[in-house]
C-alpha cells in the first residue's frame, strides 16, 4: 500500500496550503505539501526530501498529527501521515510549480477545495488549537 506523507507548516498560527496545478490529477484543488514515499526512506525522510523539492526549505519534522487509510474512487488505497512542521530553513517559495501558496487559519481551510483525502485532517484541525501542538 503506497503511505503519502504531508507536512502541516505553521507560521504565526497559520499553516502552508498549496494549489494543484491546472493540468494533471485533482487540478486546483489544494493540499498540504509532500507526497509519496520511496522504498528505503522513512517517513520523516521522505517529507524532508519532498519539502525541499517542492518548496526549497530544511525543514525539521516535529510530531506526527495523524495517519488514516484513504481510498480514492477506482485507486487502491492509501496511507495518509500528516506530521507538524514548526522548524525549517530557507524562505518558502513555490519551486514545484503549484498554482499558488498561501498561509490560512486551522478554521478557514473549509473555504478551500481540498483533495478528499485531507478532509478529515480538516475536520481534525478545527477542533484542536495551536497551543496543543508541540
Amino acid at each position: 500500500m503506497q503511505t503519502v506523507i504531508a507536512g502541516l507548516l505553521w507560521s504565526d498560527g497559520k499553516l502552508l496550503i498549496a494549489q494543484r496545478p491546472a493540468s494533471g490529477h485533482h487540478p486546483l484543488e489544494w493540499e498540504f505539501p509532500g507526497g509519496k514515499l520511496e522504498p528505503g526512506e522513512t517517513e520523516e525522510q521522505a517529507l524532508v526530501r519532498e519539502l525541499e523539492e517542492e518548496l526549497g526549505i530544511e525543514a525539521e519534522i516535529g510530531t506526527e498529527l495523524t495517519r488514516y487509510r484513504y481510498t480514492y474512487p477506482g485507486k487502491a488505497p492509501i496511507i495518509l501521515v500528516f506530521f507538524h512542521v514548526m522548524l525549517y530553513q530557507g524562505k518558502v517559495w513555490n519551486k514545484f510549480g503549484f498554482e499558488s501558496l498561501l498561509w490560512e487559519t486551522p478554521a478557514n481551510l473549509f473555504k478551500y477545495r481540498f483533495l478528499a483525502g485531507d478532509l478529515p485532517l480538516i475536520q481534525l484541525l478545527r477542533e484542536i488549537h495551536i497551543d496543543q501542538i508541540e
